[in-house]
């Protein structure tokens, strides 16, 4: 079992930043992808950027293509999300998640289906 806390949220202008952290608790933190996923009002939950097994690999949606950046801490058993630049459309409830499977593509982890474990949530706003 694995637990996932979420912070960081908050409102902030368009142009701003915000640091978006997500600290897990439980089995062996290098054995999680782990992702970002966001939901806004409306709107079905999308991916938004992945770190793969140990950190080797992260890739992102194109949306947040050098805006957003994913790291990981596996001694603090911590991910973060680093958000730059935010954009009113990037208002949404960014969620923390946390994958066992083997996955090989852009797309296996792009969906959340493939992932284990949920954070609550942190609500982002951004102001015009």
């Amino acid at each position: 079992q694995v637990q996932l806390v979420e912070s960081g949220g908050g409102l902030v202008q368009a142009g701003g930043s915000l640091r978006l952290s997500c600290a897990a608790s439980g089995r062996a933190f290098n054995d999680y992808a782990m992702a970002w996923f966001r939901q806004a009002p409306g709107k079905e939950r999308e991916f938004v950027a992945v770190s793969t097994r140990r950190g080797s690999w992260t890739w992102y949606t194109d949306s947040v293509k050098g805006r957003f950046t994913m790291s990981r801490d596996n001694a603090k058993n911590t991910v973060y999300l680093q958000m730059n630049s935010l954009k009113p459309e990037d208002t949404a409830v960014y969620y923390c998640a946390a994958s066992l499977k083997d996955c090989l593509t852009y797309e296996c982890y792009s969906r959340e289906y493939n992932y284990n474990y949920w954070g609550q949530g942190t609500q982002v706003t951004v102001s015009t």
